[in-house]
């Protein structure tokens, strides 16, 4: 019977671990071969070990691929299959950016939790935010992952990491008072119905900018959510929703099919002014020549002087129209699953999480209701 393992003495304090793994398909041995660093004793303790894991099925063997080479197969083989091409795009830039550059050349099998570590203290002694950093590890942690399914490494050494706590973007709900002055400042201009339906629907930005007309049926006052607005390198591109609850059926107030009406009317009689010029892409919000707005100009040119305008601290953000939106629905009593929905939250345990703030005041009010139900 073949000895499974031997242990070959190279040198002072230098050992050559073999362990015999069977054959190939054309019945050529295999072995796994290790040089250890230390006494007969270490080398010992690694052959064991080793054995310990075929034993109980758990032995990966080492491959030499570098994580350089193994991130490429796996943006393409497993990353492209499953993101939007924006998110691709983020993945394959951040790293690039921070991954790379520390581990790119070093083996995959060899890279430990302290080599992840150190990517991720070094992301903070640059002066990147925590957000980022742990974004860093969500997209590296997945793709180690992917490598433990694949059978190229026995565990995971992301799993094995501290990440920075997290601070949290703070958010400028407008109250209702707030969203009085905005709107009354916001009516005569050209992106009033974009400020209500932010404000009416808790749209995200991306999804109002994407919005054509064929998606809108103002006779049923609704509209359909059924692409977001992201602008890469290559241009401008209608990509799918964020998450697949993010595909969702909105109704429409009366006040908003009201100033959708005309704004469209508008719409069409500028269209006339810019003749050939305006390119007609169906967008319900769109620049004076038809092409997509983008975001930041918009928030620029029009959102932050309207907030001036309205006595309103210009620190609140384009997007939190959207956080107003829930904030004023779950303060006036709304179910949080109702609120989830709408904003087309992945789950309602994410609803929750946001809108944390707002949950006092909402159990304060059932237990007021309660005692009014039952002992006024």
């Amino acid at each position: 019977m073949r000895k499974r393992g031997q242990i070959i003495t190279k040198g002072k304090n230098s050992h050559l671990v073999r362990v015999y793994l069977g054959t190939d398909a054309d019945g050529k041995r295999r072995y796994h071969n290790r040089t250890i660093r230390g006494t007969k004793k270490d080398a010992l303790r690694y052959q064991t070990s080793i054995l310990s894991d075929m034993d109980r099925g758990t032995f990966v063997e080492p491959s030499k691929e570098t994580l350089n080479s193994y991130l490429d197969r796996w943006l393409e083989q497993s990353a492209a299959v499953r993101l939007r091409e924006r998110t691709l795009t983020d993945y394959r830039e951040l790293l690039r950016c921070h991954v790379r550059p520390l581990l790119g050349q070093k083996a995959l099998s060899s890279i430990t939790p302290l080599d992840v570590q150190a990517v991720y203290t070094n992301m903070l002694e640059r002066g990147l935010s925590p957000r980022r950093v742990r974004y860093a590890h969500a997209v590296l942690r997945s793709a180690l992952k992917q490598a433990v399914k694949w059978q190229l490494l026995a565990n995971n050494p992301a799993d094995y990491v501290d990440l920075p706590r997290q601070k949290r973007t703070e958010m400028h709900a407008m109250s209702k008072d707030e969203v009085t002055r905005f709107l009354r400042v916001a009516k005569e201009g050209p992106w009033y119905a974009f400020f209500l339906m932010a404000l009416t629907t808790g749209m995200r930005a991306g999804e109002l900018l994407a919005l054509q007309w064929k998606d809108v049926d103002l006779n049923r006052g609704a509209l359909q959510v059924n692409r977001s607005l992201t602008r890469g390198k290559e241009g401008w591109r209608f990509d799918e929703p964020k998450t697949v609850k993010s595909r969702r059926r909105i109704k429409l107030g009366p006040t908003l099919v009201q100033a959708l009406q005309l704004h469209r009317s508008r719409q069409a009689a500028q269209r006339l002014r810019a003749g050939i010029r305006y390119e007609n892409l169906d967008l319900v919000f769109a620049a004076e020549n038809g092409h997509p707005m983008d975001r930041h100009n918009l928030s620029n040119r029009h959102f932050k002087p309207l907030l001036d305008a309205a006595g309103l601290s210009k620190s609140i953000r384009l997007h939190d129209l959207r956080h107003t939106y829930a904030t004023l629905l779950l303060a006036a009593g709304e179910h949080p699953k109702i609120v989830s929905e709408a904003l087309g939250h992945a789950s309602i345990q994410l609803t929750l999480d946001t809108y944390s703030h707002v949950l006092p005041d909402m159990q304060q009010s059932a237990v007021d209701k309660l005692e009014d139900m039952l002992f006024s």
